[in-house]
């Protein structure tokens, strides 16, 4: 099961009113960085054939098959820090993290 908090449910919703259209998130994984792995992440409009889908605080979250074992007990969070604000993935797991955040390993 994937999941979004409050905070990423109500930045998503926010968006999609802006934008005029949409169900919710896509969240994936590509080969990628210095530690094998990074997330993806869009705004989706429509569900695809193979997609897995969650419901959370009332919107989607997409997920294609082959990223879902890398994906699976993950909360998609929105935080502001400062001056730095995104999306933040709280993955369970995860092993190992490059040291500029950007890839992971399970």
């Amino acid at each position: 099961m994937i999941t979004l908090s409050e905070s990423a449910a109500q930045h998503v919703s926010n968006f999609l009113a802006k934008r005029g259209k949409g169900i919710g998130v896509r969240l994936g994984v590509k080969t990628s960085g210095c530690s094998g792995m990074a997330y993806k992440l869009e705004f989706a409009d429509s569900t695809e054939g193979d997609d897995i889908v969650f419901d959370s605080h009332g919107l989607k979250v997409l997920v294609d098959p082959k990223s879902l074992p890398y994906l699976d007990g993950t909360e998609l969070d929105y935080t502001k820090e400062g001056l730095n604000e995104g999306f933040k993935f709280n993955n369970p797991n995860v092993k190992d993290e490059c040291g500029c955040g950007e890839s992971f390993q399970v």
